[in-house]
């Protein structure tokens, strides 16, 4: 159906011009409707439509009353839609770790050949709470803002994105992996990951991320565990 369509095609066009308004005018909420409508030379029910979508996307949250607030959860949509896909936690957990060791080593990669300055700053500032943080909420949280500035630092925005997606996914496969183990040894770990990027070693920092993300695994009981000893 031809009017079908052309609706679906304004919608999408209006989208794109608001996601536009957002970057250049650096804005944190939305003007009303009845503005962007005439902004824009379109009725109020294709801005609706158009931003319905973009806050199932993640960009923006709508409340009755407060307006339009521009937010940065463009990983929402996949968090969801995976644990919607895959309900079962331990099944959850072994997928997300074949995706991490095919992901996180070539981030490690890029991280250490792309990295600037203050991305080593931020990372090497994330070691240090880390190593120093005793209860395990700030374990996990440090150990998965570690994993997320590496993906920044390989400045591809893509790849930044899957990670964020992982995000609340990791945090779930952290927690059981502290459970089971001390924090000692991933301590080790990223000290390897971190030493390899600072050292813009490309092939190294990947090879501590694959080993990183091996012993992930078996910190988790995904599969046997072999001997693990740390640095004194």
């Amino acid at each position: 159906m031809p009017a079908t369509k052309n609706a679906i095609s304004l919608v999408d066009s209006v989208s794109g011009r608001i996601v536009d308004l957002v970057r250049a005018s650096h804005l944190d909420r939305l003007p009303t409707e009845r503005f962007m409508s005439a902004q824009f030379g379109v009725s109020r029910g294709v801005i609706r439509e158009a931003t319905k979508r973009l806050e199932l996307q993640g960009m923006l949250e709508i409340r009755q009353g407060s307006g339009m607030k521009v937010v940065d959860k463009l990983h929402k949509p996949l968090s969801s839609a995976v644990h919607l896909r895959v309900p079962d936690e331990k099944t959850r957990l072994v997928q997300l770790t074949e995706v991490r060791l095919a992901l996180e080593p070539e981030q490690a990669r890029l991280a250490a050949e792309r990295a600037t300055k203050a991305d080593l700053k931020r990372l090497q500032d994330c070691h240090q709470r880390f190593t120093l943080c005793e209860d395990l909420e700030t374990q996990v949280l440090a150990d998965m803002e570690f994993h997320c500035l590496i993906a920044e630092a390989s400045r591809n925005e893509v790849s930044s994105l899957l990670m964020q997606s992982l995000s609340d996914l990791l945090q779930s496969s952290l927690s059981h992996g502290y459970r089971r183990v001390t924090k000692d040894l991933a301590v080790d770990d990223h000290g390897k990951v971190l030493a390899a990027i600072v050292d813009r070693n490309g092939d190294a920092a990947a090879k501590a991320m694959r080993d990183h993300l091996t012993h992930a695994r078996f910190d988790l009981g995904l599969q046997p565990k072999p001997r693990r000893t740390v640095k004194a």
